[in-house]
This record gives structure tokens, C-alpha cells and sequence, in this order.
């Protein structure tokens, strides 16, 4: 933990203008306080990246800006498609401008988030091409990376900026820092995201899975889910491991979007 936290204030200080990248279904989870108070204590210019908006409504984005635009510029960027990555290149010109000194030099853009929010995926997007290595494995990159974007644009690409805890497995497998394979509740996680949906959008699971949603509780629903996808063992009962690791994947792999 204490050489995460000097990692992050090192980039801090180095940079010009810093990303703090965060993921759209999770901006509160992913947003990290104490990192944007070091920015701040520095006086540093700060973005918000919301990455990943293609997986959520416009709605919730729209409440989400709203909220974090109190605390900097706030950007909606989708790597999937490369959208926002034009706005978010003038953004940082903009607030490297804000700083005396910086405007006709190189800019240091230190970007930071926690595990597999998509950061060095931003990156890529902003440059055009894979300049930053990418993986679906959470904590990929594991060192520091200087990435030219061009137009005087340097990004720092880093690691996590703090790990989460290992006990938590629930949210580490709905951020999809660990996938299906490397969880050992795999049904508690199922459950969870199927909460989380039923809680935003019921219709996602409802259309996705071709079922039809009352007051039934998460764990009979994803019984309904297993047995629409014939999911069942020889006595037919529903093989609900399997079911939930379907679920799981659905959800890491932005099939279900809320």
C-alpha cells in the first residue's frame, strides 16, 4: 500500500495536468478522494474521466457529471468506440493552459485510477493507436510508462492506484478486476450484479435473458435465468454455478448495459 501511495504522489508532482479515470458503472466506487485532495493540496489541474459510457444510459451519466463537475471538468469517454477522446484531448490543452509555463512545451499527463477502470484504454484512445499496453487482466501495467500522444502530449500511464481489498470480492468481480475463473462466490456475485441491475434497470436482465421480472428476490431470478438458458442438471435442477458464472461474464464483457 505505502509504495502505491508513493507512486501516486511521485506522478502527482511530475505532472501538468492529471486524469483521475473512473468507471461509469461505478463512479462513486471508483472515485478516490484522498487522490483528488493530493491534486488539490498541489494546486494541479485535474480531469475526470468517466470511461466506459457506452455501458451505461445517458441518464445516469448526465447524473453523474453533474455531481462530479463540482470537482473538475468531467469528460465522457467510451474506448470501445473512441468517443470523447477528441473533447478530452482539448480538455487537457485547456487546462494545461490554466498553468503558467506549459503552453508551446511538452505536457505531462499523469493518469491514475484503480485497477481496470481503462486507463492505459484512454490512453490509446486520445493517441489513435496501442501506444499503451492493454489487458483485460487487472494490474496489467505494472510500472510507469511515458506514452507521446502528440500535440506536445505525454501521458504517465500507472498501475492501480491503491489495491482494493482482497477480502472484497463481491465488488471486485463486478469492477471485473477478477473474472469468473478467480472467484470463489461465484452465485454471491451473480446476485449482486443481478441486484444492481434490478435496482437501476430491470428490463436489461428481463430483454437479455428473455424473462419476465415481478418481486421475485435476486437468487430466484437467477433461477429463471438458468433455467431460460437450459442451464440444468440431469435431475433438472438448475446448475446455478454455471448460471452465475454466464451472468458474470455477460456483465464483464459489456453485454449488460444499465
Amino acid at each position: 500500500m505505502a509504495s502505491y501511495k508513493a507512486l501516486v504522489k511521485d506522478v502527482i508532482k511530475k505532472a501538468d495536468v492529471l486524469l483521475e479515470v473512473i468507471d461509469s458503472r461505478f463512479p462513486e466506487e471508483t472515485q478516490n478522494s484522498e487522490v483528488e485532495r493530493e491534486i488539490i493540496r498541489l494546486n494541479k489541474p485535474f480531469i475526470i474521466v468517466i470511461n466506459k459510457s457506452d455501458l451505461v444510459s445517458r441518464e445516469k451519466l448526465e447524473k453523474t457529471k453533474a455531481r462530479l463537475s463540482r470537482i473538475a471538468p468531467v469528460v465522457f469517454v467510451s474506448s470501445k468506440d473512441r468517443s470523447g477522446t477528441t473533447m478530452l484531448r482539448h480538455q487537457i490543452l485547456a487546462s494545461a493552459a490554466i498553468k503558467a509555463g506549459i503552453k508551446g512545451q511538452d505536457i505531462l499527463v499523469g493518469t491514475l485510477g484503480y485497477p481496470n477502470v481503462g486507463k492505459s484504454s484512454v490512453i490509446n484512445g486520445v493517441t489513435g493507436r496501442h501506444r499503451a499496453s492493454t489487458s483485460p487482466v487487472s494490474g496489467h501495467t505494472k510500472g510507469i510508462q511515458h506514452v507521446d500522444a502528440g500535440s506536445h502530449i505525454m501521458f504517465i500511464d500507472t498501475p492501480g492506484v491503491i489495491p482494493f481489498d482482497e477480502k472484497d470480492e463481491y465488488l471486485q468481480g463486478l469492477l471485473g478486476i477478477k473474472d469468473a475463473t478467480h472467484l470463489k462466490d461465484k452465485i454471491g456475485v451473480a446476485l449482486k450484479i443481478i441486484e444492481k441491475i434490478i435496482a437501476e434497470n430491470k428490463t436489461v436482465l428481463e430483454s437479455f435473458y428473455s424473462i419476465t421480472i415481478k418481486d421475485e428476490a435476486s437468487y430466484d431470478v437467477l433461477e429463471l435465468i438458468g433455467i431460460q438458458c437450459n442451464f440444468l442438471q440431469k435431475k433438472g435442477e438448475v446448475d446455478e454455478t454455471r448460471t452465475a458464472t454466464r451472468i458474470i461474464n455477460d456483465w464483464q464483457n459489456g453485454r449488460l448495459l444499465i
